[in-house]
């Protein structure tokens, strides 16, 4: 039974710009490097996860690093906890996605719908995740994993045993969970864990 500690990434230049990120690659800002930084050190400084695994995306692997640093552990990377691929609505502005009659406003109204443009649905995040956590359900050890918004949704969803409903509300930048993750067939506590340098962004 594994030990995680569920990071969102810190604040991204789509984040300070108020952007649909999706599947696109933007880097932290400074901001967003400092946030991680000082993240990490206070987190390496009570715990010592002894696995890192990352999104793919830059915004994801630039906030790992330096929990890497810190750890002296490689970032494995897996594409199963990217963020929701948001179609032709990645790159706009909230503002130019809710002005188009395809998009979906409602979070709570996520599941099957699918963003035009070679987009995901809810649903199949949620089968993406699950595959990603069935994987880690015999390891044994503490493991970082570092991922999104929407991905920390649906994440949180299969560890509380609660799909298709899952939760409206964004995890902030920099916010971390811990789940002692004994099996998705049931309820996992969820642990928030406050180490400061929060920010609030929409998804």
């Amino acid at each position: 039974m594994p030990i995680l500690y569920v990071v969102r990434h810190a604040q991204s230049e789509a984040n300070a710009l108020n952007l649909l990120a999706g599947q696109k690659d933007y880097p932290l800002t400074a901001q967003g490097h400092d946030d991680a930084r000082h993240i990490a050190e206070r987190f390496c400084e009570r715990y010592q996860p002894n696995r890192i695994i990352c999104s793919p995306l830059l915004r994801t692997r630039q906030t790992a690093q330096p929990f890497a640093d810190l750890l002296h552990k490689d970032i494995e990377l897996d594409a199963r906890i990217m963020e929701q691929n948001m179609g032709r609505f990645s790159g706009m502005t909230y503002a130019e996605a809710e002005a188009d009659p395809n998009y979906q406003p409602d979070r709570s109204a996520r599941w099957h719908w699918i963003p035009v443009g070679g987009g995901e649905s809810y649903e199949m995040m949620a089968a993406r995740t699950h595959a990603f956590l069935t994987d880690l359900l015999d390891v044994k050890g503490e493991i970082l994993v570092v991922t999104h918004s929407v991905a920390m949704r649906l994440l949180r969803a299969n560890i509380e045993h609660t799909l298709p409903v899952y939760p409206s509300i964004t995890a902030a930048n920099g916010e971390i969970w811990r789940v002692e993750l004994s099996s998705l067939a049931h309820p996992n506590p969820i642990e928030p864990l406050d180490f400061g340098y929060m920010h609030h962004h929409r998804s």
